[in-house]
């Protein structure tokens, strides 16, 4: 069985180009995932750095108008629910510890870095790009109130093909080198990153062992006490940089793909075997690393019904709203009703029959809406909306509703769009 897990191999050059369409944007710069608030608000800042795993990589990317849903974008949407966050993703495709290990060395010192001082032969199409942002990483690093690294993996994967051909002795022996070699390299990265940032929270995620025992056979318990002696390596490592105000996590990833391989990773099912986690897979990884954080891990009402003509969660400072006022789509834009926003902020608002407008105070801002207009008043001043609020009766009133959009433009609150959990994030 173990012999159809040798198709495995490193992700193909086609699949990296197409890839790359997924994660660079126009004048070939790269877009970083970042979402942010405004820059007077306090935003949780979230770095991500590894390999693969960490840039939400799934064989079959072969569509330019689908972005990469990883356990960092996942992670970013959990952040929304606490408040205002921020991604910059820079996982690299087929990067071992010793590659991050470079890089950041280069990032701590601000240092430039050519893709073969990364590491030599990586087939990342954007790796000369990201050579070349060794300052900026410094300046987000810096700025990070948590950092996640998933790497490891590449160093391990060929002992993993190998050892129905290697005998109990030599695979130990290769599996304590390479062990020794991940202290020595991820203990450096830390030491790098707190160089730049001596306080964020870094977790840093364990290995999963992908292939179920159906695949492996007897060599099943011997992968999985392999994996449990990286799971020890890695929370020495954490251990040795853990300090009080700046804590160093293990994220147990391991442990919660045992037993459940084949349906959390791609090494059994249709097409090329590959190590890479399904996306039940990388909602597994970001569920471990979101309880670390932040205790939880939440879904929103919305995701678990059944039919998919369900109106949009929406999520205003972390409450979850349940009101008879349901969000319209209308025209491409969804529409919230606004009572039920500014009950859940504590603005306050007055409405004008004569005029059809509702006045809000909040903030330090006075926001005028009139019902059919494309523009707001903020300040009293001009404000050029998409498409105007109107009233919809629910039952035997009516309500006035709002583009979700005006919301940031008008009341300067952070509105970010989940398509995969159908959600909208508010936050002031």
């Amino acid at each position: 069985m173990l012999n159809a897990l040798k198709r495995i191999v490193a992700v193909g050059t086609s699949g990296l180009l197409l890839f790359s369409a997924l994660v660079i944007t126009g004048g070939g710069t790269i877009n970083a995932a970042a979402v942010a608030g405004d820059s007077g608000q306090d935003v949780f800042n979230i770095v991500a750095l590894g390999d693969s795993i960490t840039a939400g990589y799934e064989p079959g990317m072969t569509d330019p108008n689908t972005k990469p849903y990883g356990y960092a974008e996942r992670l970013l949407e959990q952040g929304w629910y606490h408040g205002r966050a921020s991604l910059t993703n820079y996982g690299i495709l087929g990067l071992t510890t010793a590659g991050l290990r470079n890089y950041t060395g280069a990032i701590s010192t601000g240092a430039a870095i050519t893709p073969e001082g990364i590491q030599v032969g990586l087939l990342d199409p954007r790796i000369t790009q990201f050579a070349g942002l060794t300052v900026q990483i410094g300046t987000e690093l810096k700025s990070a109130d948590l950092i996640t690294i998933t790497i490891g993996g590449n160093d391990v994967s060929s002992l993993f093909l190998k050892v129905k051909e290697m005998t109990d002795v030599d695979f130990q022996s290769q599996l304590e080198q390479r062990l020794t070699d991940y202290t020595t390299n991820v203990t450096a990265v830390l030491q790098n990153i707190r160089a730049v940032n001596p306080q964020s929270t870094i977790i840093l995620a364990d290995q999963y062992q992908p292939a179920p025992s159906i695949a492996l056979g007897p060599n099943y318990a011997q992968l999985m006490t392999a994996a449990a002696r990286m799971t020890t390596t890695v929370e020495s490592v954490a251990a040795s940089m853990n300090r009080e105000g700046a804590p160093v996590r293990v994220a147990h990833v391991a442990e919660r793909f045992a037993g459940v391989e084949g349906s959390l990773t791609h090494i059994i099912g249709i097409g090329k075997a590959d190590f890479h986690p399904t996306q039940l897979g990388y909602e597994k990884i970001a569920r471990v690393f979101a309880e670390l954080q932040w205790g939880e891990y939440r879904t929103p009402a919305v995701a678990v019904m059944t039919p998919s003509s369900a109106p949009m969660s929406i999520v205003v400072k972390g409450i979850e709203l349940n009101t008879p006022n349901k969000p319209i789509l209308k025209n491409g834009q969804n529409f919230l009703a606004l009572k039920d926003v500014l009950n859940a902020v504590g603005a306050t608002g007055k409405w004008d029959n004569k005029t059809s407008s509702a006045t809000i105070l909040y903030g330090g801002r006075t926001v005028v809406i009139t019902i059919g207009a494309k523009n707001i008043k903020v300040n009293g001043q001009n404000v050029a909306i998409d498409t105007p609020a109107f009233l919809q009766k629910v039952g035997k009133e009516d309500k006035t509703y709002l583009p979700l959009a005006a919301l940031a433009t008008g009341l300067g609150f952070d509105v970010k769009y989940s398509g995969q959990l159908r959600t909208a994030f508010i936050n002031p």
